[in-house]
C-alpha cells in the first residue's frame, strides 16, 4: 500500500473543515490565509516574518470579510432585480 505524505494529508483535512462553513466563514478564511502567506513574505523582507504574518491575516481576514459584504448585496441587489422583473405590471 502507499503511503501518503503528510502534506498531501494536512491539504486533505484542511480542504475537508472548510465543508460545513458558509460562504462568509469561507471568504473570510480565505483572506487570511492569503493574506497570511503575503504577510509573512512582507515581513520575511523586512526581518520579521512572524510579525508580517500576523497583521497579514489581520487585513486578510477584513478584505475577506469586505468582499462577501460586497458579494451579499450584489446577490441581494440581483434578487431585487429578478423579483421586480417576474412582478406583473
Amino acid at each position: 500500500m502507499k503511503s501518503f505524505s503528510p502534506l498531501v494529508l494536512a491539504a486533505a483535512i484542511a480542504l475537508s473543515a472548510c465543508a460545513d462553513m458558509t460562504a462568509q466563514q469561507q471568504r473570510t478564511l480565505s483572506g487570511a490565509a492569503i493574506g497570511t502567506v503575503g504577510g509573512a513574505a512582507i515581513g520575511a523582507i523586512a526581518g520579521n516574518a512572524g510579525l508580517g504574518a500576523v497583521l497579514g491575516a489581520g487585513a486578510g481576514a477584513a478584505g475577506g470579510y469586505i468582499f462577501d459584504q460586497h458579494k451579499q448585496a450584489q446577490d441581494r441587489a440581483f434578487q431585487q432585480g429578478y423579483a421586480a422583473g417576474r412582478s406583473p405590471h
